[in-house]
């Protein structure tokens, strides 16, 4: 294991040397993701190795960690864990992509370094819900703003119908349909 995780990685060489990389990257250093978290405080577990299939370089391990999400419901912060495996096969263009395992997603290399940390991020992207929320029914503290006091609702039932007025036209109208006048 890695004291420290190196911030650029060649994922052909380390696959060549069929290497493992094991260790920790701070929330905080997640930018989009940093956005979306209600508290950036905590680690990523990071468990990754590095191999060769034939032509296919693939990097497979889990990453770990707990996330505090925003609630769309009650807009409190939202435990979410996340424990995801990792299937990855190297590809530079589209017919590569093709031919990947059914449970491979392709990672589009363009230079020989890339950076660790975009790989881990999508990874944990991938793993949000579109809407977080949490599993049972949020508690919203009434503020009174919402609804209507008493005072108010009491007014309402005070105020005229909109369609009085057409009870009024109907008590005009004779039996043969035309108004009194």
């Amino acid at each position: 294991m890695l004291a420290r995780l190196p911030k650029y990685i060649d994922p052909l060489h380390l696959a060549d040397k069929r290497s493992e990389l094991k260790g920790e990257l701070s929330l905080k250093d997640f930018g989009r993701l940093g956005d979306m978290l209600s508290d950036t405080t905590g680690n990523v577990v990071i468990d990754l190795f590095f191999s060769r299939e034939g032509r296919l370089v693939k990097i497979e391990g889990k990453i770990e960690t707990h996330l505090q999400l925003v609630c769309q419901n009650c807009l409190k912060a939202l435990d979410w864990p996340v424990q995801a495996e990792v299937h990855l096969g190297i590809v530079n263009s589209l017919e590569q992509v093709d031919r990947l395992p059914p449970d491979f997603e392709p990672l589009f290399i363009e230079e020989e370094k890339i950076l660790l940390q975009n790989i881990i991020e999508d990874e944990l992207l991938l793993n949000l819900p579109q809407y977080p929320k949490h599993p049972e029914p949020c508690k919203i503290e009434d503020t009174g703003s919402r609804t209507p006091g008493q005072a108010e609702a009491d007014r309402q039932k005070k105020q005229d119908n909109p369609f009085s007025i057409l009870t009024h036209l109907k008590n005009l109208e004779s039996p043969h349909g035309s108004t009194k006048k």
